[in-house]
């Protein structure tokens, strides 16, 4: 059976306990790129980045919105929220000659680290964005985890297999 993914079809943004964000034009993933260190000497080739297992750059989540409105006020609090996107992948199954959805979740956790109000313009949307430091991420697709980064509780799970696992038991935690 040959499954063709096409595209996103759509997405919703919600944060617990307050209805889904309906000013969010589209939001920036977050980039996942491990901390390295040049590792170079004798019997080395020159030299190669190795990477520190679980240990992550600064990872953001940016929230682009249409207009500014009071449901973005919990976004200037300095205090972490939750965040809960809910995404549909449209697929084409070629031996069925049907579409199908895929529901893919991206659960954040973060602090909202800078908010930039747009720009006003007559007949425009403000552009405005909010970007959140990622604390702890989940990436999920039909319900199974395939990503998990918690940096609070050193977990590092990709595909259901934890990453940092040994280095939490090396730690005492």
């Amino acid at each position: 059976m040959s499954i063709i993914p096409e595209k996103l079809n759509d997405f919703r943004v919600y944060e617990p306990g307050n209805p889904d964000y309906k000013g969010v034009s589209d939001i920036q993933l977050p980039s996942l790129e491990h901390m390295t260190e040049a590792i170079n000497g004798a019997g080395i080739l020159g030299e190669y980045e190795s990477p520190a297992f679980g240990h992550l750059s600064s990872m953001k989540l940016v929230l682009n919105w249409r207009v500014t409105s009071k449901e973005l006020l919990s976004f200037f609090r300095p205090e972490a929220m939750e965040i809960d996107c809910r995404m549909a992948n449209q697929e084409y199954n070629e031996q069925l000659g049907k579409h199908n959805f895929t529901a893919n979740r991206l659960y954040v956790r973060g602090i909202p680290v800078k908010n930039d109000l747009g720009k006003v313009q007559k007949g425009s949307p403000y552009e405005g964005s909010t970007e959140l430091e990622v604390l702890h991420m989940r990436l999920e697709c039909d319900g199974e985890v395939l990503i998990e980064v918690d940096r609070i509780n050193y977990i590092y799970r990709v595909g259901g297999v934890d990453y940092t696992q040994k280095l939490r038991e090396a730690l005492g935690l």
